[in-house]
């Protein structure tokens, strides 16, 4: 289905007044055309209808026309510049941009993130927050230790179990 053809029908969910449909329309047309930045601003225009500026933010920021009030949303919903660059979902160099405008504030946000990061950053897509935090992986750490926990209160009522089946056998 073309970019186009999926946008008529937002269009006409918007229309029905099924705005959840068309929002999941937009999210997988910016999944699939990341730099398309009509896409990036109907979703943003969704997510006005919503009340929520910091998302509208998140998918207006690389337009020329973006409202600040949202921006500042987004940057406080996202105040790591790594965790924006997730959000932003931008696929491949800031260059790709359709626009300067869009091509300067893509190398922005990636400058920020590579200052924060101690090391130039890029616009992998595989990156996530535990990759930022160089290795730095306390939450898998705590999970499989509490699953040892687990594990090891299940082995005591295990041996209790069979303990006391063994007494009362005896």
């Amino acid at each position: 289905m073309t970019v186009d053809t999926t946008l008529a029908k937002v269009d006409a969910d918007l229309r029905a007044g099924r705005i959840p449909v068309a929002r999941q329309r937009l999210r997988g047309l910016v999944a699939s055309y990341p730099a398309d930045l009509t896409v990036r601003r109907r979703l943003a225009e969704v997510y006005r209808l919503y009340g929520e500026p910091a998302e509208a933010g998140r998918w207006s920021c690389l337009g020329a026309d973006r409202d600040p009030d949202e921006t500042a949303a987004f940057e406080a919903r996202y105040p790591d510049p790594l965790d924006r660059m997730v959000a932003v979902a931008w696929r491949g160099p800031e260059e790709s941009a359709p626009t300067a405008t869009a091509r300067a504030r893509l190398a922005g946000l990636r400058e920020a993130a590579s200052v924060q990061a101690g090391r130039p950053v890029d616009w992998d897509p595989v990156r996530t927050r535990a990759e930022h935090t160089d290795g730095d992986d306390s939450t898998g750490t705590l999970f499989c230790a509490g699953l040892a926990l687990v594990g090891l209160v299940l082995l005591g009522f295990a041996v209790l179990g069979a303990v006391t089946f063994v007494r009362w056998w005896l």
